[in-house]
């Protein structure tokens, strides 16, 4: 099967949005879908922006719940923003049951989970399941919860703020094509505040026309469980494979 490029996108808030609808448009021009990481804390123009992309074919996925409240467990080793990190089961699903709350309220509805900075403890992946979730998208994998199967592919995006802006481009840009040439799943991964900065904007969609000329194809998280005649292609030959990367 094709080769599927996942691009996801996290920070969706007010100062970001102009940034984040310019990188849909440009996305759109390559025929790219957005998997769009939804905070439950979004409102107001945000969530307007998020109903007309999912109208348009962009997949959604719940992200996290409050990433400013501090898990009881663990919050020294992992911090506020790794909300789900090392939770316990009966903590994960309080904390879904909130955010799946906020999501039906916001007019949303959303089958996959994408934790805060991509990290899942086992307690969540267990809530998860009780909660009704068909996946969760982690750092390494996406799992999925009703059959037990893992699709391995690691996420690409920024590494370590302490390396150069200049090392952290070409870094993505890099590993993307290494992903790439090997087929399966290609995961772009991006926080709206990058776009800020020209250089790692560029390297983004660097990556993405990287990933397209090496026989990858747009698509969204929910379509990897969907026919591949509903995802976007963008002159990809046939024979290519699917997940499970090394």
């Amino acid at each position: 099967m094709d080769a599927r490029l996942l691009v996801s996108l996290s920070g969706i808030g007010p100062r970001t949005l102009h940034r984040c609808a310019d990188l849909a448009a440009e996305l759109d021009h390559r025929k790219v879908p957005l998997s769009l990481l939804f905070d439950p804390r979004s409102d107001g123009p945000v969530t307007e922006w998020i109903h007309a992309r999912t109208s348009r074919g962009d997949g959604l996925l719940l992200h996290g719940y409050d990433h400013r409240i501090a898990p009881s467990h663990r919050a020294l080793t992992f911090g506020r923003k790794a909300e789900f990190a090392a939770l316990p089961a009966h903590e994960a699903r309080l904390r879904l049951i909130a955010a799946q709350a906020a999501l039906d309220r916001a007019g949303f509805a959303a089958d996959g989970f994408a934790p805060p900075r991509w990290l899942a403890s086992r307690g969540t992946l267990e809530a998860l399941r009780g909660q009704g979730f068909r996946y969760c998208a982690d750092l390494g994998a996406i799992h999925d919860l009703r059959t037990g199967e893992v699709h391995r592919a690691r996420v690409q995006e920024f590494t370590s703020r302490e390396r150069t802006e200049t090392v952290r481009a070409f870094a993505l840009v890099l590993a993307t094509a290494r992903a790439a040439r090997r087929g399966g799943l290609v995961r772009l991964g991006v926080d709206a505040a990058d776009l800020a900065r020209p250089g790692l904007r560029q390297a983004l969609l660097d990556a993405v026309d990287v990933a397209l000329e090496n026989r990858a194809f747009g698509s969204t998280y929910q379509s990897l469980w969907a026919s591949p005649r509903g995802a976007t292609r963008t002159s990809v030959p046939s024979g290519a494979r699917l997940v499970n990367n090394p």
